[in-house]
């Protein structure tokens, strides 16, 4: 593709008109969340950006669901990704809502590490929360889905103090899993990614985990390389031997309302997520 067409191709905004009503829904449904369950900020690392927020199990041990934001890596915030977490817990989980540091003052290599971090706080600390270290099921939304992708890549997690397998399972909501189209899009203006950092940060061009539940979607109207992407890391993650469950996309739904599929009891993609869960 050209230059053009991968523009058009990676603007997941212009596929959606009312896509700032959408994220401030976003804020207005963690906002919600928040008048009516238990919940904590903690920090995870020295920087402000580095904390997360914890939705606490009605009772534990309970599985755990790390949930990473979208925003194309430079914005949103965990203030705007707790909607899912009345679902969750009502459903018998902990949640745990991840902020990290932003594009363009933070490099992806960062923004990674701190999603890695959050993962070590996560599995260190979530027993005070009713949570179980050794169920903890990732999932993100767009950016967010391929941070939590990189979360499943195997080889980092003993720099980390974590066992080789810290996570049970994930859920992944139209993510970015091969990121070498991305230097050359207008999404580079503020990623400086080279072809290198490109294929370091692709989870698709990783070492992919092998027996893991996994949950994967796409909206209905996103363009045809963002379905794509989850089609063929769909396929990617079934080759190595996880359970890769491909949700059918509900008609009308787009790359953000997603995040409202997924807190949704009784939606096809919260049902599958709780599957994954052992909910």
């Amino acid at each position: 593709m050209d230059a053009a067409v991968l523009d058009r191709e990676y603007n997941a905004r212009a596929t959606t008109p009312d896509v700032l009503e959408i994220l401030a829904e976003y804020r207005a449904r963690t906002d919600a969340a928040k008048a009516v369950l238990p919940w904590s900020t903690h920090a995870y690392g020295p920087g402000e950006p580095e904390r997360l927020d914890v939705y606490p199990a009605a009772s534990g041990p309970a599985p755990v669901l790390v949930f990473i934001h979208g925003g194309y890596w430079r914005a949103l915030d965990a203030a705007d990704s707790g909607s899912m977490a009345p679902g969750f817990v009502a459903a018998g989980a902990c949640v745990v809502s991840v902020n990290y540091s932003l594009a363009p003052a933070a490099g992806l290599d960062r923004i990674v590490d701190e999603c890695r971090r959050a993962l070590a706080w996560v599995h260190g600390n979530i027993a005070r929360f009713g949570g179980d270290p050794s169920r903890i099921h990732v999932a993100g939304s767009s950016a967010g889905g391929h941070l939590a992708a990189m979360l499943m890549a195997p080889g980092w997690q003993a720099g980390m103090g974590l066992p080789a397998r810290p996570i049970a399972g994930a859920t992944l909501l139209s993510g970015l899993f091969d990121l070498t189209p991305i230097p050359h899009t207008h999404i580079n203006g503020w990623m400086s990614l080279d072809a290198e950092g490109a294929a370091r940060n692709s989870p698709a061009l990783l070492p992919l985990p092998s027996g893991l539940p996994v949950v994967l979607a796409h909206g209905d109207t996103e363009t045809a390389e963002f379905k794509r992407q989850t089609v063929d890391f769909a396929a990617a993650l079934r080759g190595a031997g996880c359970a890769a469950d491909l949700v059918p996309p509900r008609p009308g739904s787009n790359h953000f309302d997603l995040v409202f599929d997924f807190g949704e009891p009784g939606n096809p993609l919260f049902e599958a997520t709780r599957r994954a869960m052992g909910l």
